[in-house]
């Protein structure tokens, strides 16, 4: 089962207020709902691919009005053969419509959402919620990105539920795609805060965990990462040192260099993997790794002009 099917079960499970049920069925029909007339009578149908959800629809048309639904379940005939659940209400359309403020006269849909439906917050957090089940999804938090979406039908609508949902600060953003348009949130602590405002908790804490897990491999890949870019350049530092003092041992004779340059010298040889701190702490007076970095740029300019003067003789 995915995160965001996992998500959705938890929602289905939550105990709710009269008027927290009323705000939530609203946003499940408006979303998922359609008006339909065999034989000149309105027949509501909400449709779901998901159980939990289609049980939800059931109980919330059963507990506000008393009505109790039919259930169909169909098998889709493209891609993939997942059931399809639809909860008919065969009968009280109209006043079903009319009480969860979604259609004003006969059955036509109102552009917005109704202020009065969402007066209080726990039912803002319901409307959400049913949004949520309707029309969300959400990526699992292992993936690379972090991305929550609810897809609706009609600007208009479209501008109303951004706009409820930016009520919780959540800086949701709304686009237009093919097929309607697509309200998002790409922050994981926006993300966190939904799901929290929804009554996800469960979700949240996975959320949250795997979120710090993956937050804390990054942080050590990143310090892995540091320490072997500063190995590898310590390893090439030694490699380049090592090749001048070669250099200047067979031109000149280390016997024949200043005490302190042939010390770091005969060191450097005899340790070539120790950086220059340890290297500093072997020398005669606890040399500081500036003095022993100034001491191995001297033996380099003299390698350097050894190098110089083999080419000017190849040159002759």
């Amino acid at each position: 089962m995915s995160f965001a099917s996992r998500t959705k079960k938890e929602l289905t499970q939550l105990e709710t207020k009269p008027c927290c049920q009323r705000a939530e069925l609203s946003a499940l029909i408006r979303l998922n709902g359609t008006v339909v007339e065999p034989n000149q009578r309105p027949v509501l149908d909400v449709t779901t691919e998901n159980a939990a959800i289609a049980r939800r629809i059931y109980t919330l048309v059963r507990n506000i009005f008393g009505v109790h639904a039919e259930v169909l379940v169909r098998k889709k005939m493209r891609l993939k053969k997942n059931n399809v659940y639809m909860v008919r209400v065969p009968f009280r359309v109209e006043e079903v419509l009319h009480e969860l403020k979604i259609a004003e006269i006969g059955v036509q849909y109102r552009q917005g959402i109704d202020r009065e439906l969402v007066r209080k917050s726990c039912c803002k957090r319901a409307y959400l919620r049913g949004a949520f089940l309707a029309a969300g999804s959400v990526n699992d938090p292992e993936s690379n990105s972090y991305h929550l979406e609810l897809a609706v039908q009609g600007s208009d609508y479209g501008e109303s539920l951004l706009h409820l949902l930016n009520q919780f600060d959540l800086n949701g953003k709304l686009i237009q795609r093919k097929k309607g348009f697509v309200l998002y949130l790409k922050e994981g602590d926006k993300i966190i805060e939904l799901l929290n405002i929804i009554g996800a908790h469960q979700a949240l804490l996975h959320f949250e965990d795997v979120r710090i897990l993956k937050g804390m491999r990054n942080q050590v890949n990143r310090l892995v990462n540091c320490e072997t870019a500063n190995l590898n350049k310590t390893i090439h530092a030694a490699v380049r040192q090592i090749e001048n003092i070669r250099l200047v041992e067979q031109q000149v004779g280390l016997d024949n260099l200043p005490p302190h340059l042939r010390e770091v010298a005969a060191l450097r040889l005899k340790y070539p993997e120790i950086n220059l701190n340890e290297l500093g702490s072997m020398l005669p007076g606890n040399v500081s790794k500036s003095g022993v970095n100034h001491r191995l740029r001297k033996l380099e300019q003299m390698a350097e002009k050894i190098k110089e003067g083999i080419e000017w003789q190849k040159k002759r």
